[in-house]
């Protein structure tokens, strides 16, 4: 995708994943109260709402952590693949800015030679080291580990968005269920090979 190359490009693309995740956290906030007694508790969870929207957070993290642009695309394929592994943990207003923090640190000690450490992504996200290191854990142990992404699955993740990104209309989510990685299925089907233990060991502390 060079196009993310392009600064214009970058910001219409967050400005798209922004747009889909508030959707997401709030059709999920809807039924909340319901789930609750269905979810688990959750180093992801807040207690409150952050003050700052979704689109801002993203900016500010696009700003602030200097990675590829790729990483942001496996960022959103690690969000996918989460809510699939962990189903007890939808996305909703309450953890959907810690994930999203966590999702591109780790895309970024995957994907980048270089890249800030943890109390630098800490800083930008808004959270101390210690939340930091144990949001990291947990997403990583959520994730299987499985953070090798392929070329066709990166490719196809990138035409998925290119093209509701072209389209410029919201996702219809009516039909959709309100996890984000069943929404996505609705649209892709990878076949992917998930075992890669390749750079793993960059992901500790």
């Amino acid at each position: 995708m060079a196009e993310l190359e392009n600064p214009n490009e970058m910001r219409k693309l967050i400005a798209f994943l922004s747009s889909l995740l508030k959707k997401v956290a709030e059709s999920n906030d809807i039924n909340q109260q319901q789930q609750l007694q269905h979810q688990k508790i959750s180093v992801f969870q807040g207690l409150t709402r952050p003050n700052i929207s979704i689109q801002s957070y993203l900016e500010r993290i696009f700003k602030y952590a200097n990675c590829s642009p790729s990483c942001f695309i496996v960022a959103y394929v690690y969000l996918d693949r989460f809510t699939q592994k962990q189903p007890s943990l939808p996305v909703n207003s309450f953890n959907v800015h810690r994930l999203l923090i966590t999702s591109v640190m780790v895309a970024a000690k995957f994907m980048d030679d270089i890249y800030y450490n943890n109390a630098y992504y800490a800083k930008v996200g808004g959270i101390t080291t210690i939340e930091m290191n144990f949001l990291e854990l947990d997403f990583l142990f959520g994730l299987g580990f499985c953070l090798n992404v392929t070329p066709n699955t990166f490719q196809a993740y990138c035409v998925h968005l290119q093209s509701e990104m072209m389209l410029m209309q919201p996702l219809n989510f009516t039909d959709y269920s309100l996890s984000l990685g069943k929404s996505l299925n609705n649209h892709l089907c990878f076949n992917e090979d998930e075992s890669s233990h390749q750079k793993q060991q960059q992901l500790a502390v």
